[in-house]
């Protein structure tokens, strides 16, 4: 009886609730754990004031004291505490070889480091009536450097979460655009706290500015997962595509677009240019995403009836 009772119990408790409800767990625990974490800057001279000290200053920016943190501790350790308890070990190898799978053509590479600032000029240039500028030259070498730290700080702190844990999961039930439709605006939400901070303008944002850049996530996120599925679910690319866009408009666009270089013309430039690929992709796979279940990496067979699978485009 105790022992029956003992299982009862890891079924029916907190782990039991891990294994039967993987991806509600992992964004619970991913905002809870980040949010958490970032009450001391939000409410520090940093963000509200009602805190009466500062975060220390890295590479002129509060975020590496103030925000990485909690975006470490949320979407990463959120995503391997859950795959270890619902999956086991074997779990956490599929979850690591998926950040490590970065032998993809380097066509991908050229076109996710190149495809992002395309995308920004081209509409920054519409939206700017042409009034584009060459960037200075310590902006050109300073950005490869910078996409490195934002491939270790960003793109590590938030991938492995929402794309290399959430993603398949949510893409075997609800398919690739539904799955993207929901994690998108999840994403966006888990940075709400940080607006009311001077990592998201405080105290001069918003709530367009908020809307606009939940939007974003939601149409970004339609390019992420297309890239993610015809990558063979490659992270590193992911990563790669994620931090392009942090990087261009921290170090590069307002030098290139000095007439609408303020947080609120920056804001609907990358949800346009974002909108826009979107709305190709979507017309141009049907909505697949270049997602194909029968190919997804380290996934075991399912045993059930045949069925037609469509072509992807």
């Amino acid at each position: 009886m105790v022992v029956d009772n003992q299982v009862d119990a890891g079924q029916n408790g907190v782990r039991g609730f891990m294994r039967s409800r993987p991806v509600i767990s992992f964004f619970v625990l991913a905002n809870l754990l980040s949010w958490v974490a970032w009450a001391p800057y939000v409410l520090s001279n940093n963000g509200l004031g009602i805190l009466d000290f500062s975060f220390p200053t890295l590479l002129g920016t509060t975020q590496f004291t103030g925000v990485l943190p909690g975006a470490y501790l949320g979407p990463v350790f959120a995503a391997y505490l859950v795959t270890r308890v619902a999956d086991g070990k074997e779990g956490v190898r599929r979850w690591v070889r998926r950040m490590t799978r970065w032998r993809v053509s380097w066509i991908w590479y050229l076109g996710t480091a190149l495809g992002v600032p395309a995308a920004v000029i081209v509409t920054g240039f519409a939206l700017s009536d042409e009034d584009i500028h060459m960037p200075p030259v310590a902006a050109l070498v300073a950005y490869v450097p910078g996409l490195l730290i934002q491939m270790a700080t960003t793109g590590l702190a938030e991938e492995p979460g929402w794309r290399d844990f959430a993603l398949p999961r949510m893409q075997r039930r609800l398919g690739p655009l539904g799955a993207t439709v929901v994690l998108g605006p999840l994403w966006g939400v888990w940075h709400l706290p940080l607006f009311l901070s001077e990592w998201g303008g405080w105290p001069d944002v918003t709530r367009l500015r908020i809307g606009e850049f939940v939007a974003f996530a939601v149409v970004f996120s339609v390019v992420v997962t297309w890239v993610f599925n015809r990558t063979g679910q490659s992270l590193p690319l992911v990563m790669l595509l994620h931090v392009s866009v942090n990087n261009f408009m921290s170090i590069v666009y307002s030098d290139m677009f000095p007439s609408i270089a303020d947080a609120e013309h920056a804001s609907r430039v990358t949800l346009l240019a974002g909108a826009t690929a979107a709305f190709l992709l979507i017309v141009a796979t049907r909505g697949r995403l270049g997602y194909r279940p029968d190919e997804e990496p380290g996934r075991e067979p399912v045993r059930e009836p045949a069925q037609e699978i469509p072509h992807r485009r």
